[in-house]
């Protein structure tokens, strides 16, 4: 009797020790099988806080593996629980353990964003919140609590954003790309102050930064830069106004229409070069490396005068008399209205 239960309970444990055998082969079977995913099921998103078990649900309920308890415990076993959050891109076919991996590496989905030269800071950010998966967290905030929000030492934020392109992830903020662009312009900022030419009108490095915004603002022609420079720091030598448009139209801020016209020129603001004289107080947009450049090399030459040709290039001239006659050449026959500064080409 002893003996038939003895090989009762033998058998009964190798059927048992058989099935979990063969259940733990299924399972392990199904670990390392591909899944074909569907195209409008490749993005997966895993917020951050998301725990493993959450996934493996939100996956499950996506139809994109079978048994999520089965894959949270395979993770836990393999050390492999330490997701990270994102925006993932799936193939066509991968495996529940392919799956964990590619959480594991958070080769998340990278996106890019470009900021372009000679967009003030208000256009920048603007721009910045037109990109759907960024977080706007600065949005409606006024210029103080945005510095405070970026925690940067600033007195204002114009001109202090490197225009390049900047990567992002879903969930990133806005703070994240201005952060970018900010620590860049800094260091594009010291690199070009530290190589400057001699005998620059330039207190300081800032000083340099307001200079190449206006640049950026005045040429969309790039031979043009060091030229135009070359006239604003004769200019500044010379102890003449700028009297340059771009500064006029930023201190008019939403005042500006489109059309500039003489009383605007006459217009007292603390960035009307053609009544202040020397640097405007502040940037008026964010200038590029070239910009920056040609601020810190102006060309040489005796002109200190120039007026747009109307196709993005300009007339430079060394006496107002030669300056008044390429005006009516290239402005006055088109309006009576006319700048002696460019129509600015984006």
């Amino acid at each position: 009797m002893t003996f038939t239960l003895n090989k009762l309970l033998i058998v009964i444990a190798g059927l048992i020790l058989g099935s979990v055998l063969l259940t733990s082969l299924i399972f392990f079977s199904w670990l390392k099988k591909d899944v074909s995913v569907p195209l409008d099921k490749n993005i997966v998103t895993i917020e951050k806080g998301s725990s493993l078990y959450a996934l493996g649900k939100k996956l499950h309920q996506q139809e994109l593996i079978q048994w999520p308890w089965v894959w949270v415990r395979y993770a836990q076993y393999s050390e492999l629980t330490a997701i990270k959050a994102g925006e993932y891109r799936l193939p066509e076919k991968i495996s529940p353990i392919e799956l964990l991996k590619l959480f594991n590496k958070g080769e998340v989905i990278q996106y890019q964003i470009t900021l372009v030269e000679g967009l003030n800071f208000k256009e920048l950010l603007a721009l910045i919140h037109k990109k759907s998966g960024i977080k706007n967290s600065l949005q409606g905030l006024s210029e103080i609590e945005i510095i405070q929000s970026l925690q940067i030492d600033l007195d204002n934020l114009e001109g202090w954003f490197y225009p390049d392109t900047y990567s992002w992830i879903s969930g990133d903020s806005d703070t994240h790309i201005l952060l970018q662009a900010y620590k860049k312009m800094l260091k594009v900022l010291d690199e070009e102050w530290q190589n400057r030419a001699q005998g620059l009108p330039y207190k300081n490095a800032y000083e340099a930064l307001i200079m190449a915004s206006i640049v950026e603002k005045e040429t969309g022609a790039a031979f043009e830069r060091e030229l135009i420079a070359g006239v604003f720091v004769r200019r500044l030598q010379a102890g003449m106004r700028l009297a340059t448009d771009p500064t006029v139209i930023y201190g008019m801020g939403e005042a500006y229409s489109g059309n500039l016209r003489r009383k605007d020129l006459k217009a007292a603001t603390p960035f009307n070069t053609y009544v202040i004289k020397g640097l405007p107080p502040t940037p008026i947009a964010s200038p590029g490396r070239e910009a920056i450049h040609a601020a810190l090399h102006p060309a040489a030459g005796s002109a200190i005068y120039f007026v747009a040709k109307g196709d993005g290039t300009h007339e430079f001239s060394d006496t107002l008399e030669a300056h008044n006659i390429a005006v009516k050449k290239y402005q006055l026959k088109r309006k009576s209205d006319y700048r002696s500064s460019p129509i600015q080409v984006n």
